[in-house]
């Protein structure tokens, strides 16, 4: 039997799948990375080569479960966590621990970019404002702060590409993860060169960006050697993990929206033409979808708030019990703000910090937790209302992650989006996806054949949670100067 290999980078480790060529999930192994470090507020780091350790493991471990040769594996396509700053030397060692998706540092580096090229012409060039989540000012970051680091630098990886690079010996990228780099022009599907030129980044210092599907080299001697795999194994640019993701819940046409809720919390449109809020609050990138876009909304602490609430209070709980404890709890008069790490949608306000308000003596344990999923909740019904504002067509949302596992959360999404709700046979997100996109044939093709949808919710409790929700809105706005004291 042939497979096809997916690996995802992810925040909290590398997950490795085999999938047939019917799309069916065969097995499946995650190995777990470091937890990231966050010396600082706002910093979050991790270091590559654990990545790569891990990523050995995944595609080992899954090899082994299956009792699966290498040489059954047709492909590798690569997904992974997006905007992470990954620097290689003239000796492809790598320079210092790379600054993640979530790192919140650089400001003053997104502010010196809008005044040095100018705020008008990054988004002309990007058709997005500057984020200090993007790839572009954590570079410069290290340029104003590292400058014997930034001196040495040869080569600016993602996460999935220095896990490409160590496979194959390739600097290779994919137009739907370089277009999150703040470098990218996503209209044109190619690099910004003249906005790098503005701020002083060299053009070498960036791979070359391809298209999902393409092959971007083969699995050398060393890697084969490593995981298992078969030296000579084509290996396909694959896509940032939402763009994967979207593909592996088969957001490849309009109509359909998905909301993943993994570390990050992300709701996803597919576009025909590219188009984008003039403010910034949701991002418009390149799809893995050749000649296709997306815009996508993003919850930075998702299910990272339940992981932080779980590792700090109750660390022997699982997530299922959590949920569970939280759907007979009530949480009247009782808000979680999800903004552990900044917010993205629609505040765009890396100084936006997270906490519950309204806390009363009446409220127990079980409150805090429903009001922590609600919280969440009402953060991904700011992004589908302004995924909506760019023409995306919402006949249903398609849910995939951790909190999609939860029927009592699938039912809250369904009340608080006053949306159909669907479930699919196979809930592996990005890696699915990246396995997907290393099969042969056109992506939307293969999402047809294999993608099949298995359970769907519909609202039963819109109006109530249509209240709370307004309440929510209006306690940022109320907050916002205090987060700057």
């Amino acid at each position: 039997m042939s497979y096809y290999l997916g690996l995802d980078i992810g925040t909290g480790g590398s997950r490795a799948l085999l999938v047939d060529e019917q799309g069916h999930v065969r097995h499946a192994f995650t190995a777990p990375h470091e937890d990231m470090r966050m010396e600082h507020p706002l910093w979050a780091e991790q270091r590559p080569e654990n990545w790569w350790e891990a990523s050995q493991a995944a595609i080992q471990g899954v090899l082994h479960e299956g009792g699966i040769l290498g040489a059954d594996v047709r492909a590798v396509g690569l997904s992974g966590q997006m905007h992470g700053l990954t620097l290689l030397d003239s000796s492809n060692r790598v320079i210092r621990p790379a600054l993640i998706w979530c790192d919140q540092r650089s400001q003053p580096q997104v502010d010196w970019i809008n005044e040095r090229a100018s705020a008008e012409f990054v988004v002309k060039s990007t058709a997005n404002p500057m984020l200090t989540g993007f790839t572009l000012p954590k570079l410069l970051w290290v340029r104003d702060h590292e400058s014997e680091n930034f001196a040495r630098v040869k080569k600016v990886l993602l996460p999935k590409d220095y896990i490409r690079f160590e496979l194959t010996g390739e600097y290779a990228s994919d137009v739907s993860d370089a277009s999150g780099t703040g470098l990218f022009d996503v209209v044109n599907r190619r690099w910004a060169f003249e906005l790098a030129d503005k701020v002083g980044v060299a053009r070498a210092l960036l791979p070359a960006a391809y298209e999902s599907s393409t092959v971007t080299g083969k699995i050398h001697a060393h890697a084969a050697a490593a995981t298992g795999l078969k030296e000579g194994t084509p290996v396909v640019a694959g896509a940032g993990d939402q763009a994967a993701s979207a593909v592996g819940n088969g957001i490849v046409e309009p109509g359909i929206v998905s909301c993943t809720i993994g570390t990050s919390g992300v709701v996803f449109g597919h576009l025909k033409e590219p188009a984008y809020d003039p403010k910034g609050r949701v991002h418009t990138f390149c799809h893995a979808v050749e000649g296709a876009w997306h815009t996508m909304g993003v919850t930075q602490g998702a299910g990272l708030s339940m992981q932080w609430y779980r590792n700090q209070f109750e660390p022997g709980a699982g997530y299922d019990d959590l949920t569970f404890e939280a759907a007979g709890a009530d949480a009247e008069g009782l808000f979680w703000l999800p903004y552990l790490m900044g917010e993205r949608t629609p505040h765009l306000d890396a100084l936006a910090r997270g906490g519950w308000i309204g806390v009363t003596a009446k409220h127990t344990r079980a409150d805090l937790v429903r009001a922590l999923i609600e919280g969440i909740s009402f953060s991904l019904k700011d992004c589908l209302d302004l995924v909506a504002t760019l023409g995306v067509d919402i006949q249903s949302v398609r849910v995939s992650g951790g909190g999609a596992k939860s029927a009592f959360w699938r039912q809250m999404l369904a009340d608080i989006f006053n949306k159909r709700v669907v479930s699919l046979e196979t809930q592996e997100g990005s890696a699915y996806g990246a396995a997907l996109l290393a099969m042969p044939g056109p992506v939307q093709e293969t999402c047809k054949r294999v993608i099949r949808e298995v359970e769907s919710v519909e609202p039963r409790n819109a109006d109530r949670y249509a209240k709370k929700h307004a309440v929510y809105q209006s306690l940022y706005p109320a907050l916002r100067e205090f987060y700057r004291t």
